[in-house]
């Protein structure tokens, strides 16, 4: 039977009384200051397993039986097998230039959780990361795409291999999100084509669709059988429950929650990396999958800001792809020799 125990600290000096122990993995230790996270988010301080008290210094103050003990990203979410304070949360985070680790409970994961704090200019994720800008894929196929004018964004266009609007992290497309007018979403959903496109998104480790427009215009519509629509999109969302449908009532505000999704996804992916990987049972949840090949023009442009000779159109020489390739430590996967288009001159 696994169980959450609390025993004191033995140690008179130090300012976290407690010692929390979690059977996960080999086992986890933490220091701490109180048996359980009520008013506020308690300071974790990690601690080697041999730190553990046995004989006469053990004195444990609870013992829980545990219902769930699992890790989810860089957090590890506890369910205690009792009918209350039965739900809390251990999150890696940083602070002040270092790894934190607090415990906390619903009551306290507002205050405790910084990337959940409402944010009042640039996302939460950005502040916490410490970016002052987040690059953005755009689809180019994207007709009249966002341009995110208010936010700190610098867009590229490149072929998605999934949705309209992604995030590139070390070459590896961590999310993206597919953007929805209401009859687009009403005739992709007739033709079937959201359901492969819900299948390709799910694929990734964060996507959702961002519907511009409001649920009961579904109802409106005339052309169609507003409830087979629905029912449609009720049994998309079962089938693929980690992929959102968000309506978003207009298009700004559509535009506003893709960024603000790509930039927690930022900073979801970078804890991931950072603080994940260290956890106990940790594994790779980013797949391996190759981020979108940089098209012609942008390469075009970025030699032109670089100062190199390059012809309006066409192909452009190998020596100017391997140039962006140093200085961007990208692989363009064999398209250096299309042109604008994205196809092969004379094909």
């Amino acid at each position: 039977m696994a169980e959450l125990v609390i025993a004191r600290n033995p140690d008179p000096g130090s300012s976290l009384g407690f010692l929390l122990w979690l059977p996960l993995g080999d086992g986890l230790l933490f220091r701490t200051s109180d048996t359980w996270p009520r008013t506020k988010a308690l300071y974790c301080h990690p601690a080697e397993t041999s730190e553990w008290p046995t004989g006469d210094d053990l004195e444990v103050v609870e013992r829980v039986e545990l219902q769930s003990c699992a890790r989810r990203g860089a957090a590890i979410d506890v369910v205690l097998a009792r009918s209350r304070e039965n739900r809390s949360q251990i999150v890696y985070t940083r602070g002040r230039g270092r790894d934190m680790v607090f415990w906390q409970s619903p009551r306290t994961r507002k205050q405790a959780r910084p990337q959940v704090r409402t944010p009042t200019a640039r996302a939460a994720g950005l502040a916490e990361t410490g970016t002052d800008e987040i690059e953005i894929v755009v689809d180019a196929h994207e007709r009249y795409p966002y341009r995110f004018a208010p936010q700190s964004v610098r867009t590229v266009r490149r072929a998605l291999p999934a949705g309209d609007y992604g995030l590139v992290l070390d070459e590896i497309l961590v999310a993206s999100v597919e953007r929805k007018s209401l009859p687009d979403l009403i005739s992709s959903v007739a033709s079937g084509r959201l359901r492969f496109a819900l299948g390709e998104l799910a694929a990734l480790p964060r996507a959702a669709v961002v519907v511009e427009d409001r649920w009961s215009q579904v109802f409106a519509q005339r052309r169609v059988r507003p409830a087979r629509v629905a029912d449609s999109l009720a049994e998309l969302q079962v089938r693929w429950p980690g992929v959102p449908i968000v309506f978003a009532e207009t298009r700004s505000l559509a535009e506003e929650w893709t960024y603000r999704f790509l930039a927690a996804a930022l900073a979801w992916a970078q804890d991931e990396q950072a603080i994940g990987a260290r956890l106990p049972g940790a594994r790779p949840e980013l797949p391996a999958a190759t981020a979108p090949t940089p098209s012609t023009a942008e390469v075009r442009a970025w030699a032109r800001a670089a100062g190199l000779d390059v012809p309006a159109r066409g192909r452009l020489r190998p020596e100017v792809w391997s140039r962006y390739r140093d200085a961007r430590g990208v692989v363009p996967d064999g398209d250096e020799g299309k042109d604008d288009r994205g196809g092969f001159p004379g094909v």
